[in-house]
């Protein structure tokens, strides 16, 4: 397969040397493979079966922690070292706040010792189109600037996450409930006649 590859490669560069004809000189222009100073030395066969370098389409980083200002600073942290790598971050955002209800039990029994309401708040840094050599990079900074008691995720974006973001207006809801319980509404009696 790779011996194939060069043939096909050397006879592409044998069409490409004759410079008599315009058309073969275009073709020429677009058979030459980028070069840098490093590759002086190196054949062209060699430049052109180097692999393409995998790239990461859009990746969440999930910080969770009880802490809102921590998980902001840590957060601003994290996306001011992807800019500097030269990761495009292309969104921030704050999640809204679960409520934990934790109850201690006394010793050997079923009755509440104390109960305890946490928070838990999230913050997500969304990058995209992230280098494979570059994730590895930032995924130790992320980790090396996560403070205590938090924790990170680092996942694809689905739909799923994007509908988290919102909060739902309750009052909206339950009016649309009444009006439905009462018949609907004015447009939707017009279409049923």
């Amino acid at each position: 397969m790779i011996a194939s590859k060069v043939i096909k490669y050397m006879n592409i560069n044998y069409l490409c040397s004759f410079n008599r004809n315009p058309v073969l000189q275009y073709t020429k222009l677009i058979c030459q493979q980028k070069r840098y100073k490093t590759d002086l030395y190196e054949p062209d066969y060699l430049i052109s079966m180097e692999p393409d370098e995998p790239v990461y389409d859009c990746l969440n980083f999930q910080l969770k922690g009880y802490d809102f200002t921590l998980l902001e600073n840590c957060q601003s942290e994290i996306h001011r070292y992807a800019e500097a790598m030269g990761i495009q971050v292309d969104e921030c955002w704050a999640t809204p706040a679960k409520q934990l209800n934790i109850q201690r039990f006394k010793p050997g029994g079923t009755v509440v010792d104390s109960e305890y309401q946490l928070n838990v708040y999230e913050r997500n840094v969304q990058v995209v189109d992230v280098p494979a050599w570059a994730l590895g990079t930032l995924l130790r900074v992320s980790r090396a600037l996560l403070p205590e008691g938090c924790t990170l995720n680092v996942h694809e974006h689905t739909p799923e996450h994007e509908e988290i973001r919102y909060v739902p207006d309750n009052e909206l809801i339950e009016l649309k409930q009444q009006l439905e319980e009462m018949g609907g509404s004015r447009a939707e009696k017009k279409k049923r006649k």
